[in-house]
């Protein structure tokens, strides 16, 4: 029941895996499958789901059964992901700055012009060291033939990190001896690259930055990983009415006085950061943030602007931004994908609905989207009325069988959908954390592997060899 090979049986780099599993009694396993949730409710390893009935706060379902991932395989997916951030953050750099890939039409100039999360506010604004995304996270899908396809990045505020290191702390906990001999690669380093990536923005003239985490509260559904990050860089959490605004300088207000704020890892949408230029009626950012970011007193993690790059349109696009920007064939490639804006491809759309996947352009958690193949004729019809009505807001995929992987499940063993989630900083040079956040669709035959429509997750190892 684990991940096989062509010839049916255990792939090289699960057997020992396989080997341990095999000498220990399901009764043990159990004990330890519950010992491992018990500690993760103590720890309080949860997520928060909106509007629902049965309380929103959960704990993250996990699955003791490991993703392993062999050492050659990785590196191919890091190159991908390095050309990929690169690419976007050239992409961003132009479309604020001189727009030469509007000029020379590579993207219609509308659809990035006319998009949700442009922000015309900083046009011809240079961000600290010239980067825009400094924390990416980037979902992959591993198709029926074992190829790694990039299915959306995550460029504003991505969440999960701080699973990822639990789970392996958890797996650790579970296994001890295990990881000892395989020889898999460690996520635990990722809030110090973090917290190093976060220190290369900060204003020159300061020897010794403050860093803070800007949060909307204890409502977020990432609330668990704001603090959980916070505590291990060693930094403040804040929310909005925690920082003032006096000169241009952002300050922390604490029991001893102001202290000066000199990056801020914001965990907020751009239409809440400042009210006195975005959204009038947030009660979550800070009036004036804008302003002192504008003179160069204080850095933003990510920058204003980026959600024009994970714009679910765009996406389609990033291919040919690589080789307009790099000079390079993508390493990782795209989902096949339509776009309801062309009017052949709505047309493809309107006409094949129930066979495609559709998603909403600026959707995330798994919303704003229709699997047709899974879907009833009402649903199909509701959306097909939606796409029409606003093509720009949608696309259209091919639905991937995606590749399963062995999940403990009602008392067996079973494959479940799985997706990557790995994690990219970009400070002194771009990095890539070996693991990432394996999330996986708990309910048999599910596709849909988000917190909040059913998922959990898995640890992901990274083996320093391809066995």
């Amino acid at each position: 029941m684990f991940a096989s090979g062509s010839a049916g049986g255990v792939r090289p780099h699960y057997r020992r895996l396989v080997e341990r599993l095999e000498t220990l009694p399901i009764a043990e396993f159990d004990q330890r499958r519950a010992a491992v949730d018990l500690a993760l409710l103590r720890r309080g390893v949860t997520f928060t789901v909106y509007n629902d009935a049965q309380g929103t706060e959960r704990i993250f379902p996990f699955d003791l059964i490991p993703r392993v991932i062999p050492a050659r395989e990785w590196q191919r997916i890091e190159a991908g992901l390095v050309q990929r951030l690169h690419a976007l953050n050239l992409f961003l750099d132009d479309i604020y700055h001189g727009q030469r890939v509007l000029k020379d039409k590579v993207v219609p100039a509308a659809l990035v012009l006319g998009a949700k999360h442009f922000r015309r506010e900083f046009m011809n604004f240079s961000v600290p060291r010239g980067i825009y995304v400094h924390i990416c996270g980037t979902d992959l899908i591993r198709d029926d033939q074992g190829n790694y396809l990039v299915l959306e990045d995550n460029l504003r505020c991505p969440s999960g990190a701080s699973y990822m290191i639990e789970n392996r702390a958890a797996m650790r906990r579970a296994f001890p001896h295990l990881f000892q001999s395989y020889g898999v690669r460690p996520v635990e380093g990722y809030s110090d690259d973090l917290l190093k990536a976060l220190l290369h923005l900060a204003p020159d003239q300061n020897e010794r930055p403050n860093v803070v985490l800007l949060t909307p509260g204890v409502h977020n559904s990432a609330y668990f990983e704001h603090c959980f990050l916070a505590r291990q860089m060693g930094i403040p959490i804040v929310e909005g009415r925690d920082l003032v605004v006096r000169d241009t300088r952002v300050f922390m207000r604490t029991t001893a006085g102001l202290v000066p704020v000199d990056v801020i890892y914001r965990r907020i949408d751009d239409d809440f950061l400042d009210p006195t230029v975005f959204r009038p009626d947030s009660m979550l950012g800070v009036p004036g943030l804008v302003n002192a970011y504008r003179s160069g007193h204080v850095a933003l993690a990510n920058s204003i602007g980026t959600g024009i790059a994970d714009d679910k349109v765009i996406y389609a696009y990033v291919p040919k931004l690589i080789k307009y920007y790099l000079g390079e064939e993508p390493i990782l490639p795209n989902v096949n994908t339509y776009l309801a804006s062309e009017p052949l491809e709505r047309k493809f759309i309107l006409e094949n609905i129930e066979k495609l996947v559709v998603k909403s352009a600026n959707e995330a958690g798994g919303y704003g989207m229709l699997i047709g193949p899974a879907s009833t004729k009402a649903e199909c019809e509701s959306f097909r009325a939606q796409v029409a009505a606003n093509p720009r807001n949608f696309i259209a995929q091919d639905p991937i069988k995606l590749s399963r992987s062995p999940t403990w499940c009602d008392g067996q063993l079973e494959g479940r959908h799985i997706d990557l989630r790995p994690y990219i900083l970009y400070g002194e040079k771009i990095t890539v954390t070996p693991g990432g956040l394996t999330r996986v669709a708990l309910r048999k035959g599910s596709l849909v592997v988000n917190s909040s429509q059913g998922g959990g997750s898995k640890d992901t190892w990274v083996l320093q060899g391809d066995e």
